[in-house]
């Protein structure tokens, strides 16, 4: 990925700053801290502060170039969007099919900030299935 390039095409200021956390998250397999961020770019002997970060990410986020993920106490991680994997739920009456993103994400984050562990599966198949609200309110009456 050109970093530079990225940033221009989603209209946003090219920085030094932007493009190493840019390129953090582009490198990093797994969803990141903005603490993990910032001592990154200490390694890389970036003279960043924590708030730059902060604000950053904020900026990527708006412009959907990446995911948050709210862990709860304040905490959360970034990813880069990518392919979101998608599910379908289906109505078991009507058949109705409403397309959302993936929630499994948003699990294995908190999973990991609770316990530490970290799922070695890829992808982890979700059956979605239930009754819509047109069809919940038909069967009351």
């Amino acid at each position: 990925m050109e970093i530079e390039k990225y940033l221009r095409q989603h209209g946003i200021k090219v920085t030094k700053g932007r493009i190493n956390v840019l390129d953090i998250l582009n490198k990093s397999d797994h969803a990141v801290n903005a603490e993990y961020i910032f001592n990154e770019c200490k390694k890389r002997n970036l003279n960043i502060d924590l708030s730059t970060v902060y604000r950053s990410l904020d900026l990527f986020e708006n412009k959907e170039l990446i995911k948050k993920f709210d862990l709860g106490q304040g905490k959360n991680n970034y990813r880069l969007r990518k392919e979101d994997h998608k599910h379908i739920l289906q109505c078991k009456l009507c058949h109705k099919e409403v397309e959302i993103d993936c929630p499994m994400q948003q699990v294995r984050e908190l999973i990991k900030d609770k316990t530490g562990f970290t799922f070695m599966d890829k992808e982890l198949d979700l059956k979605l299935e239930g009754i819509c609200d047109e069809c919940t309110d038909h069967t009351k009456k």
